[in-house]
């Protein structure tokens, strides 16, 4: 593993456990080149997800993009992030376990909003202002209008 720092590739692992959900394995990282110490995570990945864009463009799946999108919607709101982990876990599961190697990008999206609605709702709205591309007021109105008589149930 290349060091972040220093780009020294002869780092070593100091110390391994598995995170609270088992879902990966953290481990403590020490560079033999510039002394820093860092972490990293070790996930099973059952395939190679290519994601379908609205457009027809295929990209490779990227965790990380999930996880900045749920940053961005959470954004100062009190969600533990051991729950936005195990959501975001639950999210790569579903997606590898459908037994595609191509997911629509609505799928995601969907599963998205059908996780954020149980964790935290102004959250939810959030993602869905993007998501749904909301262009005016009255688009959230009616959004949250939904959510009322459906009980959360979306639009």
């Amino acid at each position: 593993m290349r060091c972040p720092f220093c780009q020294n590739e002869d780092t070593q692992v100091k110390d391994s456990r598995p995170t609270d959900d088992k879902s990966s394995i953290r481990r403590r990282r020490f560079c033999a080149g510039c002394g820093a110490r860092f972490t990293t995570f070790e996930r099973v990945q059952l395939r190679e997800l290519t994601v379908i864009k609205k457009a027809g463009r295929r990209v490779p799946f990227d965790r990380l993009k999930l996880e900045r999108s749920l940053d961005i919607a959470l954004r100062k709101r009190p969600v533990e992030s051991e729950r936005v982990d195990r959501m975001i876990n639950g999210i790569v599961r579903r997606l590898e376990s459908m037994g595609e190697n191509e997911v629509e990008v609505e799928d995601i999206g969907n599963l998205v909003m059908e996780g954020l609605a149980g964790l935290d709702q102004v959250a939810y709205v959030r993602y869905a202002s993007v998501y749904k591309n909301f262009r005016e007021a009255s688009d959230f109105v009616n959004f949250l209008h939904n959510i009322n008589t459906n009980d959360g149930e979306g639009d």
